[in-house]
């Protein structure tokens, strides 16, 4: 996957389309991604414990990695990920501006 974990992406479809985030985690194995702030759903939650509280949460679900662009800190813009061989490591690369990502 080129999308990686603290990189900032762009949502291009689906209800919070044009919604920039840090990606939070990555799950390799079903290609999907969570983004802070996108994809919010509510979870009721029971206490468990004496003293513990439950109520309605907020959280964050996964996306799938093809509904994001990441969104490259030069330009300011989302792009596509290229990669180039440089000293034996694969550097990912802006295919609009052709600047390294960390």
């Amino acid at each position: 996957m080129k999308i990686k974990k603290g990189d900032t992406v762009q949502v291009l479809s689906g209800n919070d389309k044009g919604k920039t985030g840090e990606v939070l985690e990555v799950i390799p194995k079903t290609e999907k991604i969570i983004v802070k702030g996108v994809n919010i759903r509510k979870k009721h939650v029971k206490a468990k414990k004496q003293g513990e509280e439950g109520g309605i949460l907020s959280i964050e679900c996964s996306i799938h990695s093809s509904k994001v662009n990441v969104v490259c800190p030069k330009c300011n813009k989302p792009a596509r990920i290229g990669y180039e061989i440089e000293k034996d490591q694969k550097v990912r690369v802006c295919k609009r501006c052709g600047n390294k990502l960390k």
